[in-house]
């Protein structure tokens, strides 16, 4: 069970069909433009003291709730010059038009001489949103560039004018926007980079449009958030036990002996009942005197390393972090996958595969979780597309789930969602970090969640224990942080 709607990210072609959903139900297309424009209004008087404002209209709907925050804020003793493209109001039959003719005051002609005028103020950036398919050119680019140099605080509309509202892209040139304003659902746009940088805060707002709407052109997409996957969370029960809450393998390595355990200390920590830590022999010292919760076995051959995998109550194992690419590695993870149980792979246990990925793929299933990070993906994986889209097409490739990490992580299953995780604060990027995600996500597994689902709490328990630490961080921390971020999941659960 897994809930995309409260956060589900809507391309602009989607939120158009919700628009037009809302109006078939009786919303008038003027009223929903109004709400919006008056949201913008609100919000600016909010984070702002009074001072001059130019909103900048484009010729469409964007145009329009442009028109309708600048009536607002004139209304409310702000001082406000409107500017649009062509100099003049849209005249088409349009709601745009239709609020454009309310504004009583002179229209002026875009351009940026006129940032002169707002030098101590703002602007609204009203020109484009997610409508626009194409690089600004002309004058607009030419504002769009002066207005990046000036430092004037700048409050989009929808999405900084030169987003992408779909997948994030900067079409040419885009505006740094201070704040973002977008109304009933965000888009991936405000949520891959670089789009999400560029829109600074991004609010969302109510405008009138019904959640009944959404099955009908959603789910397929969203922000991660509890709202999406706590139902299916692993709480303890009170009559439950350790055999009751999974038992996770991590494989280690002879070398890199840090990443399996923290792995396999973050299995732990996150509540898997037990964990295994498989060492080759020559490394087993090393690995039984560092982990006193976390029970270590050798291996030295094949034969011992199957033995390690014949006990079925092993439900879930974790092959990759440390164990250097080859052959080895290769085979110790082929292995795993033919006892066809949940299993995450990381780090080395992809890249072994750089060379013929299709061996890896044929012995993947969806009980499976790739997490590559940019580096490791591309030497498996030959796609190219936004992130949402590579992402989805590694997972149907490899009927796997994958969670392809960065500062806008995708987490992808095969049936095509996906979902985008922003919780993650930079001081993430830090080495050891991904091992702690991977042991996080086996963890949960081992405790019965599906791995879909386990991928994303995993993901974001990761961010929010980082969080908690802030500036500073090492992997170490976050293992230590893993109970507050668990407090604070806790919380937002009970409501």
């Amino acid at each position: 069970m897994i809930n995309m709607f409260s956060t589900a990210l809507l391309t602009p072609q989607e939120m158009g069909r919700a628009d037009q959903a809302a109006m078939a139900g009786g919303v008038p297309g003027a009223t929903l433009m109004d709400n919006a424009g008056r949201a913008v209004a609100r919000e600016i008087v909010r984070r702002w003291s009074r001072r001059p404002v130019l909103v900048a209209c484009g010729p469409g709907n964007n145009g329009g709730d442009g028109y309708v925050a600048a009536r607002y804020l004139a209304d409310w003793g702000w001082p406000v010059t409107v500017a649009s493209l062509e100099g003049r109001m849209p005249s088409e039959q349009s709601d745009a038009a239709h609020h454009a003719a309310l504004w009583r005051q002179p229209v002026v002609k875009l351009s940026p001489a006129l940032l002169d005028t707002v030098r101590e103020g703002l602007v609204i950036d009203a020109l484009f949103g997610a409508g626009l398919a194409r690089p600004p050119s002309g004058d607009a680019a030419a504002f769009i560039q002066a207005l990046n140099d000036s430092n004037i605080p700048v409050c989009a509309v929808d999405l900084p004018s030169g987003v992408n509202g779909e997948d994030g892209a900067v079409l040419g040139a885009a505006l740094q926007a201070q704040l973002t304003i977008t109304f009933f659902r965000k888009k991936p746009g405000h949520v891959l980079f670089p789009g999400r940088a560029l829109c600074g805060p991004t609010i969302v707002a109510q405008i009138g449009i019904p959640d009944t709407v959404l099955p009908g052109l959603a789910g397929h997409t969203a922000e991660n958030n509890p709202d999406v996957w706590s139902a299916t969370f692993p709480w303890p029960q009170l009559t439950g036990h350790k055999y009751s809450r999974g038992h996770a393998l991590v494989v280690g390595g002879n070398r890199m002996t840090g990443a399996a355990r923290l792995a396999a200390r973050a299995a732990a920590r996150v509540g898997s009942g037990l964990v295994t830590l498989a060492a080759p022999e020559p490394a087993w010292p090393v690995y039984a005197t560092a982990l006193e919760s976390i029970m270590v076995e050798g291996f030295c051959d094949d034969h011992s390393f199957e033995s390690l995998l014949a006990d079925t109550r092993k439900n879930v194992l974790v092959v990759g972090p440390g164990l250097g690419v080859g052959e080895t590695t290769r085979n110790q993870t082929l292995r795993i996958l033919a006892t066809q149980r949940a299993c995450v792979l990381d780090a080395d246990a992809i890249s072994s595969f750089s060379a013929q990925p299709e061996r890896l793929f044929r012995a993947l299933s969806e009980q499976s979780v790739l997490t590559p990070h940019e580096g490791e993906f591309a030497r498996v994986f030959n796609v190219s597309g936004s992130k949402l889209e590579r992402a989805r097409t590694a997972a149907r490739t490899s009927g796997a789930v994958v969670l392809l990490k960065g500062p806008d992580t995708v987490i992808a299953h095969p049936n095509g969602r996906a979902i985008v995780n922003t919780n993650a604060p930079p001081d993430l990027a830090t080495g050891g970090a991904g091992d702690v995600l991977a042991g996080m996500i086996a963890g949960l597994m081992a405790q019965g969640m599906p791995p879909f689902n386990a991928a994303c709490a995993a993901c974001w328990l990761h961010g929010e224990a980082a969080r908690q630490h802030g500036p500073g961080l090492v992997a170490d921390d976050l293992i230590h942080l893993i109970p507050a971020a668990l407090k604070v999941l806790r919380r937002m659960s009970l409501g």
